[in-house]
């Protein structure tokens, strides 16, 4: 953790804006996040709405005044748009890049064209990991089901053969591996450093969806077997196009963000000097604003002029990638003043000062908190965010690893048991034309083998880093 962090987590914790006792800020936290809950479940408010209230509701239940509530609020807003909000638009016009110049298309079509019989479902989960980096889970799946339907249905596979492991690759990525929005806002959270933190998410992200992916789907094929449906296999995005990138091409734009942000992050522990030339140089290439940004400057000449698009519509593919993302950039937004207003309240702090009596691991303890948040809001963004506000204080005195590790404990808790308040929940079922039952056996208990999973191996990292 940067000493500028550590600073403003401590200055975020000098002056409450509430004096209330642990107890009164208790039961502000349960009350606060269950107006949220309540919100976006019964409601169905948007979750902008649902935080942005629910975050005035914790400053009036633990006593604050509501000016210095509303302070808070704006306040975490504007320094989490303003930390992971470019971050965020800049991965949609890589990924909004990536799908409409066919370069996804190229790379699932060459991978295909090498695999077959046993070895489809791991082409799968690799197609879907690698596709997953750049791109939001939901467009993610939108992009790779037209695949997993077409290679079902012609090489008459089980659906959840190929199915589970593309789904678990995406699901992975979203979850534990920036610049994902989850693990950014994360990140920023709790002061961890984005290089440790992508390298420690892939080391525990590959095991994970190797057991969640290939392994699970055997079972899942056992447990749900339906045939691809017809009706559900749309255009893919490349038939319109004469021409697509090339495969090295395209699988060198995706992979140039994450070289250069772990290049920084290997520069910092072998050169350890902030005053070398070279460690200078890498902390502004590896930057995750500079690495994103080379790499939407480089996919324009490597995935859209080979693709034909003319400058105009370079253009307007920037303008519609930006789109999608406003709800996204807003709800994050709202999370991190949700977040601190729970730190200015004084929450973090409370929770800093009860879990020194308590046996179990932080680790531990920010998993189940994102678990609980997870099952009751059904969204991983929202439970990613909330988990990180209340456990910031304890990174304060963790080391670089353990505090990356933090964030890796939250993203696997916010991936527990997707159902039915989960957005996920519904487009996988539609897609694969699945019952709720179906869904839950299949789609349901990935996503939890992958939480479990992930939090473990997070547990056993800690012990050895």
């Amino acid at each position: 953790m940067t000493r500028l962090n550590v600073e403003l987590l401590a200055a975020d914790t000098v002056e409450p804006i509430t004096s209330a006792g642990h107890v009164q800020l208790g039961i502000a936290v349960v009350a606060g996040i269950a107006v949220i809950v309540a919100l976006i479940t019964q409601f169905k408010l948007h979750a902008f709405l649902a935080l942005t209230i629910g975050s005035l509701a914790l400053g009036a239940f633990a006593g604050a005044p509501l000016d210095k509530a509303i302070a808070s609020f704006t306040t975490g807003l504007g320094t989490t748009v303003a930390g992971v909000g470019v971050l965020i638009a800049l991965g949609a016009i890589l990924g909004k890049m990536l799908a409409d110049s066919g370069g996804a298309d190229q790379i699932v079509d060459t991978i295909l064209a090498k695999a077959g019989g046993r070895s489809m479902p791991w082409a799968m989960v690799l197609i879907a990991s690698v596709i997953g980096l750049p791109l939001f889970f939901e467009v993610g799946v939108v992009l790779l089901i037209p695949v997993v339907l077409m290679v079902a249905k012609r090489g008459n596979y089980s659906l959840m053969r190929i199915g589970i492991p593309a789904l678990a690759g995406l699901s992975v990525m979203h979850g534990l591996v920036p610049p994902h929005p989850g693990p950014l806002v994360a990140i920023d959270a709790v002061g961890a450093n984005l290089g440790v933190t992508l390298a420690l998410g892939v080391l525990v992200a590959v095991p994970t969806v190797v057991v969640a992916g290939p392994l699970f789907s055997r079972f899942a094929a056992r447990w749900v077997d339906v045939p691809a449906p017809d009706r559900m296999i749309p255009q893919r995005p490349s038939e319109d196009l004469e021409k697509r990138p090339g495969f090295g091409a395209t699988l060198a734009t995706i992979l140039l963000p994450v070289v250069l942000m772990l290049s920084k992050a290997l520069v910092d522990i072998v050169v350890d000097d902030p005053e070398h030339t070279v460690q200078r140089v890498f902390d502004v290439v590896g930057s995750p604003l500079i690495a994103l940004l080379t790499a939407v400057l480089v996919g324009i000449f490597t995935l859209l002029r080979p693709a034909g698009f003319a400058k105009d519509r370079v253009s307007g593919l920037v303008e519609k990638g930006l789109a999608p993302i406003a709800g996204i950039l807003l709800i994050v937004g709202a999370g991190g003043g949700f977040k601190q207003t729970l730190i200015d309240c004084g929450v973090g702090q409370m929770v800093l000062d009860i879990s020194k009596d308590w046996s179990i691991p932080a680790l531990l303890l920010a998993w189940l908190i994102a678990v609980v948040i997870r099952l009751a809001t059904g969204s991983a963004t929202v439970a990613t965010i909330s988990a990180a506000g209340l456990v910031a204080p304890l990174a304060a005195d963790m080391s670089t690893t353990h505090t990356a590790l933090l964030v890796l404990a939250i993203g696997a808790g916010s991936l527990f048991f997707s159902h039915v308040n989960d957005a996920g929940f519904w487009l996988v079922k539609e897609y694969f034309g699945l019952s709720v039952g179906q869904n839950i056996k299949t789609w349901s208990v990935m996503e939890t083998i992958i939480s479990v999973f992930a939090g473990g191996l997070v547990l056993l990292l800690s012990l050895v880093l």
